[in-house]
């Protein structure tokens, strides 16, 4: 992928459409997951593909591609949110549907809309888009360990918020 990244930003739009392709999926969930929402989402998708593109010269790290198009993608939604005075909802209905019964997932989901906006999201980018501790750093721009922390304190968070309604999940 990396050269395929390079031949993107040395102006081969074959490449950057096959890049666009291959994240387009994981960039719509994410879309979906932040603005709730099937047409914002879809111009999310397409917004995020302008300013990639536009921006391709700027992408400093072949190896962070990836972090950079959802960090041009969450800033689109940040902004959309902010236009529409809508808060961040809980992403994931699908994923967690597969990983939890009903009952407990419904319990995740409004213990972590209690949460704070950026224990969520760091939740939402660790466990339902999977990204590893070091693209969420990349993202947030700041060093590992700090992730790593934030992490914990948010799951220490979320397990207490699911004990206080006696629906802790079994792990």
């Amino acid at each position: 992928m990396k050269d395929l990244v390079m031949r993107a930003v040395n102006g081969d739009d074959a490449a950057f459409t096959e890049l666009m392709d291959r994240h387009k999926i994981q960039l719509y969930k994410m879309a979906y997951s932040y603005l709730r929402n099937e047409d914002d989402a879809v111009e999310a998708l397409q917004e995020v593909t302008f300013r990639a593109y536009r921006a391709l010269k700027k992408v400093k790290n072949p190896d962070f591609f990836s972090t950079w198009l959802i960090r041009i993608l969450l800033n689109y939604c940040m902004d959309v949110q902010k236009t529409k005075k809508r808060m961040v909802v809980d992403a994931g209905k699908i994923e967690q549907a597969a990983v939890y019964q009903n009952h407990e997932s419904i319990e995740i989901e409004q213990a972590m809309k209690e949460m704070e906006t950026k224990q969520r999201e760091l939740l939402e980018l660790k466990y339902f888009h999977e990204l590893k501790i070091t693209e969420i750093a990349e993202l947030w721009q700041c060093p590992e360990g700090t992730v790593k922390t934030r992490l914990y304190k948010a799951l220490k968070i979320l397990k207490g918020k699911l004990e206080a309604k006696g629906d802790a999940p079994h792990v």
